[in-house]
């Protein structure tokens, strides 16, 4: 018996040495993903599921206590008849818009894609027939727009995830459900997420935060990371979870804040060196929602988008698309009147990490190389101190019309000096640093 207990903890001792010892070492292709990433700064979210045929927000499931079989039964009735992906990418390529993030499998637990690991799908359980996901995909690759994916990790319907702190009221019968098979079932259908579609930018994962009561839950994320970049190398993985990146991850997300700001009380962690994300909603919900007109101003997207440059962040700006199929009309017109300033300013935003002046009120700075954007996005006067102590201004343009400007070097920086008090919804100003 000795001899056989003394076996057997060697045994446990060999295989647990390797599995400690192991780190995660992105690939080339991945770093240099990170990097295209950390280019394109700006992103689109798109959250569709059945929950818009309710047009009332993706949470109405939980929020309302809906039975999981009754609520299935909106599939039956789900025909975006009005779907076109060519016009979704065309349109939010208009934006100025680098990647697509579409919601995959949300909360709700209804595959947007046809997956042979559950009935619960658009193809299988709908009038529709058609995949969204491949169209969508398909039109990504030929329109040449990066494609990101989705990937909920709770789920409000399948009788398999044990209950978190959400969807309690759905009428599941098995608090505990059965972990190893809602595991096994998203490993499944992540494979054939990265098998079927192309080339796939990011997997964004959320939901790990619906078992933070449940402090010994463990959500496998190791294995889960690892099968991803075995599939595709390059492709991210990031999580939603609102806490400083666990090892695995290759970028950092923040929901409703930019890096360092905790306005939207999710988003308190530290910041990382990883890429950053910041996603927002263009009106008031990520899903479709009739009465919520409450769409931000064109110049409120604009300062946030720069805001989040400044911060040497992504944008990822969301729109809820309708159960007809169509994007909402102001949305379309929010993304041309976005794409028109990017048309001129693209070049201080792409590829630009953030300056080397930290945010102020006044505005933000990004920078490439030894070109130091200025965002002035509320100035109240003629004059604007920048705190450049130990570096040479050699030039100061209006980016707009390349014109020389006004500057005197002051102690610990320079004064910028205006003839008016700018007005334009950002003001660039370029500085050549020596």
């Amino acid at each position: 018996m000795k001899t056989h207990f003394l076996a057997s903890l060697l045994l446990l001792a060999g295989l647990s040495l390797p599995l400690r010892a192991q780190h995660y070492v992105p690939t080339e292709e991945n770093l240099k993903s990170r990097q295209e990433f950390r280019d394109a700064r700006f992103g689109i979210f798109l959250h569709w599921g059945l929950y818009a045929m309710l047009a009332t927000g993706e949470w109405t499931m939980t929020n309302n206590n809906l039975n999981y079989k009754e609520y299935a039964k909106l599939a039956g009735g789900f025909y975006p008849s009005r779907f076109n992906a060519a016009e979704w990418v065309a349109a939010i390529k208009a934006s100025g818009a680098k990647y697509i993030c579409f919601t995959s499998r949300h909360h709700e637990g209804f595959s947007m894609f046809h997956t042979q690991y559950s009935d619960y799908n658009v193809v299988d359980a709908t009038p529709f027939k058609r995949d969204i996901l491949k169209e969508l995909a398909d039109e990504c690759h030929k329109q040449g727009i990066r494609l990101h994916l989705y990937y909920s990790h709770l789920d409000w319907y399948r009788e398999d995830y044990p209950w978190g702190r959400t969807g309690r009221g759905t009428g599941r019968p098995d608090a505990k459900g059965n972990w190893p098979t809602y595991y096994q079932f998203m490993n499944n259908q992540l494979t054939e997420l990265l098998t079927n579609y192309g080339p796939i930018g990011a997997i964004w994962f959320d939901g790990w935060w619906d078992q933070d009561q449940n402090p010994d839950f463990d959500w496998q994320l190791p294995g889960q990371y690892e099968l991803i970049h075995k599939l595709q190398p390059a492709c991210l993985v990031g999580n939603n979870h609102h806490q400083v990146p666990f090892e695995g991850e290759d970028i950092q997300i923040f929901e409703r804040d930019l890096p360092g700001e905790n306005k939207a009380g999710l988003s308190g962690q530290d910041v990382s060196s990883l890429p950053l994300e910041t996603c927002e909603t263009m009106n008031g919900m990520w899903g479709y929602k009739i009465t919520d007109q409450n769409y931000k101003s064109v110049k409120t997207l604009i300062h946030y988008l720069v805001k989040a440059a400044g911060k040497d962040a992504n944008l990822l700006m969301n729109i809820g698309p309708q159960p007809d199929g169509c994007l909402p009309e102001v949305a379309v017109q929010r993304l041309k009147e976005v794409g028109e300033w990017m048309q001129t300013y693209g070049e201080t935003i792409y590829g630009t990490r953030g300056g080397c002046i930290a945010p102020h009120d006044w505005g933000v700075t990004t920078q490439k190389g030894n070109r130091l954007f200025v965002h002035i996005l509320n100035l109240p006067d003629k004059a604007l101190f920048l705190p450049l102590e130990g570096k040479q201004v050699k030039q100061a343009l209006d980016f707009v019309t390349r014109q020389s400007l006004k500057f005197k070097r002051v102690e610990g920086g320079i004064t910028l000096l205006f003839d008016e008090v700018p007005t334009e919804t950002d003001k660039v100003v370029e500085l050549l640093l020596g």
